[in-house]
């Protein structure tokens, strides 16, 4: 498909399917190519406490099987959605947003780069590179996946691309710069993540390349800027890059079969998101309010965070294991649980106690601060800022006035020969 038939293959698909998505843009290409996104959920454009999952093709203009695959999966899903069960659970209990074409410039020009000429896959800020921090810099469909993650809250996502069979994982990049194995502290996560892809796939699983048909990214070899590594250390996202064509540019006849050989790769990936790991909300014991905590596990070095609405957090892990589980919300008591996370998904809920202070008041944490209108938080200013001095002394003046009101009390039962009750706070 050229670019105008993509976009009107993207609107014709909102429209057949409008009963389960709804298709959006992230924002345009150098050329000012909208970067269309199609959203598919049973309750598309509303926020649930659900995992979100992206799919991302042609991040390189010359690998565009990807944006074709990911236009056929949108339909095989909107087609299947009552008949097939694994369907069924994604669309109810997901939130798939696919963006078929990350780079339209590059693909009209069959080139690998953006219309700038540069290699998106290396325009992202970099752990090891640090002068590469500044998003203004970065090329225009860079910054729209950056303001994508600052809008959604994605649980895993994964990029396709072309030139090789093999599912690849961070870290991408290397301290030394030097080929070699290196794991984010998520490695085993990661690797069971691809291993999903492989093992579902026709035959990338039997690579003669690559064992089981993954591969950790800086072992393969380093790359930095990549979108993967980003994602996971600034997005709070796990994702892959799913190299699914050994040849960039087949012919489209060949398509139908790509398809078929990724097809249950793709649908076991979205559904490992429902399926695997940890799963649940956090709530404040004292009002029962969600919220906003933030999820370790002992071990593993990577905070992930609960949704800002509903509190509702996705921890992918290997299953099979025992971890001890820990959300922690800023004003509450910390708490963590012990789990053996079987083959199936477990729920997990937090209900986190108010930190007491030597006052005994109630610490608060800025949740709750951030939870009041505009209006309260400027009386509270008011009143407790330019004013505390005359409060202060109103107060002063208020406890002089009891201390007196005390002594004539006293003074008037002695005078009739009682003597005063002892007044108890329960």
């Amino acid at each position: 498909m050229t670019n105008s038939e993509l976009e009107k293959a993207v609107k014709e698909f909102g429209q057949r399917c409008s009963h389960i998505s709804t298709i959006y843009s992230i924002g345009k290409s150098v050329n000012g190519f909208p970067l269309w996104v199609i959203e598919i959920s049973d309750k598309p454009g509303k926020e649930e406490p659900e995992p979100a999952f992206k799919f991302v093709g042609n991040v390189h203009g010359d690998e565009p099987v990807g944006r074709e695959l990911l236009l056929i999966l949108a339909n095989w899903i909107c087609d299947n959605y009552m008949r097939d069960p694994l369907v069924k659970l994604i669309v109810e209990n997901v939130h798939l947003h696919i963006l078929p074409s990350m780079n339209p410039d590059g693909f009209s020009l069959r080139r690998r780069g953006n219309a700038n000429g540069i290699d998106l896959n290396r325009d992202f800020p970099d752990q090891f590179l640090p002068w590469n921090d500044d998003e203004d810099a970065r090329q225009p469909e860079t910054k729209a996946i950056m303001g994508w993650l600052r809008e959604i809250h994605f649980t895993a996502s994964a990029s396709l691309h072309g030139g090789a069979l093999v599912a690849n994982y961070p870290w991408d990049g290397t301290q030394d710069k030097r080929r070699n194995y290196y794991a984010c502290p998520d490695d085993g996560t990661f690797r069971f993540l691809a291993s999903v892809y492989s093992q579902s796939h026709y035959n990338m699983s039997l690579s003669k390349e690559f064992e089981g048909g993954i591969t950790n990214g800086a072992f393969w070899y380093p790359i930095y800027g990549g979108m993967q590594d980003w994602n996971y250390i600034y997005g709070g996202c796990f994702e892959l890059t799913l190299e699914i064509s050994d040849n960039k540019w087949p012919n489209a006849e060949e398509l139908p079969t790509i398809w078929e050989y990724n097809k249950m790769s793709v649908l076991n990936l979205v559904a490992s998101l429902v399926k695997k790991g940890v799963h649940g909300r956090v709530f404040s014991s004292d009002s029962g309010r969600p919220l906003p905590g933030l999820i370790t596990v002992k071990g593993i070095n990577y905070t992930v965070k609960a949704g800002s609405v509903f509190s509702d957090y996705h921890r992918l892990l290997v299953p099979g294991e025992r971890y001890e589980v820990m959300a922690a919300v800023p004003g509450y008591k910390s708490k963590a649980t012990n789990i053996w996370l079987e083959e199936e998904a477990m729920t997990v809920d937090f209900i986190l106690d108010p930190e007491i202070t030597s006052e005994g008041t109630l610490l608060r944490s800025m949740c709750d601060c951030n939870c009041g209108s505009k209006s309260r938080l400027f009386w509270e200013e008011y009143f407790l800022g330019v004013h505390f001095e005359v409060y202060l002394v109103l107060i002063v003046f208020l406890a002089f006035l009891c201390f007196l009101l005390r002594r004539r009390i006293k003074f008037n039962l002695l005078k009739h020969g009682q003597s005063p009750k002892r007044l108890v706070s329960i």
